[in-house]
């Protein structure tokens, strides 16, 4: 499985489901999209609940599902069914900082490494699709363990890993250490994909520059500015890139939020605020849209709220653009 361009959705718990990754597929530049973390015990006991974070369409491709887990045989189990689905990939997660997630899987395996090369050993066997695991750098800053992770993992056939040089313990705050990728590249000869404090396309040349990593993935940033997967492609082609006017936004996100109506999911109201909240900081006057979106009482309300957002909204014109930083392009090739 060849991920070009280098470039990685990453997985974010109800944020990433297939809606918003064919949002950020239709906008181009994303090599490798990636699904919510999902339960390995929800998809083997065939939760209903569960699967529905696995369902995905063709234009998606390529395609991995992250999965999360304690047990050996129900992970290998859930990877097996995840391979039958049709996926071209599937990922361990080892880096969510959950509590409820911790105490089955997530980054609490860092804790317990004779444990991960079981579940690295079980699923590797189960399925021929390239297995990559996305981690944190450790529990805590008395442990960090990514080095040692990923060579297990490299050991037992793992095709390439995603660091996320946080611990645990920090959640999302503070700096991510970007010296730990380096560290974890300059030790393996899988690919590394970095991530971690990638806000706009400099960053993330600058992650490549500094680390030497083969890719880079990208999260929060992607939930705020969808762009920027296509701002990445157009700065590494060019050296600048254009920055989404208010009709692009307008576009975006009454297109996102029909969809969702559309759907009929049972969270609609949900998504749609979830979404306001990251969205809209990048709109003008986005505090106003995110109060008309949380006054609302119903996904068509929220809708019809939105169009007249914009309609009361002057046009705005010219697209600003950033100078160049670095032009480099890459790809990273992931084998079964």
């Amino acid at each position: 499985m060849c991920i070009r361009p280098a470039t990685v959705l990453a997985p974010m718990a109800g944020v990433t489901d297939t809606l918003f990754r064919r949002v950020i597929r239709g906008l181009g530049g994303c090599g490798l999209l990636m699904t919510e973390f999902t339960s390995s015990e929800g998809i083997t006991r065939s939760a209903r609940k569960t699967l529905r974070y696995l369902y995905f369409q063709e234009d998606e491709r390529p395609i991995a599902a992250q999965l999360f887990g304690a047990n050996p045989k129900v992970m290998a189990d859930a990877a097996r069914m995840v391979e039958d689905l049709g996926y071209d990939a599937v990922d361990i997660n080892l880096g969510c900082p959950a509590k409820k997630v911790v105490k089955c899987g997530g980054s609490g395996l860092l804790r317990e490494l004779p444990l991960l090369e079981d579940i690295f050993r079980g699923v590797r066997a189960a399925v021929k699709i390239p297995l990559t695991i996305k981690l944190r750098a450790g529990w805590d800053d008395n442990s960090i363990v990514a080095k040692e992770v990923v060579k297990m993992g490299e050991q037992v056939g793992i095709e390439a890993a995603a660091i996320h040089p946080r611990t645990r313990l920090q959640g999302y705050a503070g700096k991510a250490n970007w010296n730990i990728i380096a560290e974890v590249k300059q030790s393996v000869k899988i690919p590394i994909i970095g991530n971690g404090d990638i806000q706009c396309p400099e960053d993330a040349a600058r992650m490549v520059r500094e680390t030497g990593c083969d890719a880079v993935m990208i999260g929060r940033a992607a939930a705020t500015n969808p762009w920027i997967f296509a701002q990445m492609r157009e700065f590494r082609e060019t050296g600048r890139y254009t920055q989404p006017s208010e009709a692009d936004r307008h576009c975006l996100l009454s297109g996102y939020y029909r969809k969702i109506l559309n759907s009929n999911a049972p969270d609609s109201m949900g998504k749609m605020k979830q979404f306001a909240c990251w969205f809209t900081h990048g709109v003008g006057n986005g505090s106003e849209l995110r109060r008309i979106v949380h006054l609302a009482r119903t996904p068509g309300e929220v809708v019809e709220n939105v169009e007249r957002f914009f309609e009361r909204k002057a046009a705005v014109g010219g697209n600003p653009a950033h100078e160049p930083d670095n032009r480099e392009n890459r790809s990273t090739t992931v084998r079964a």
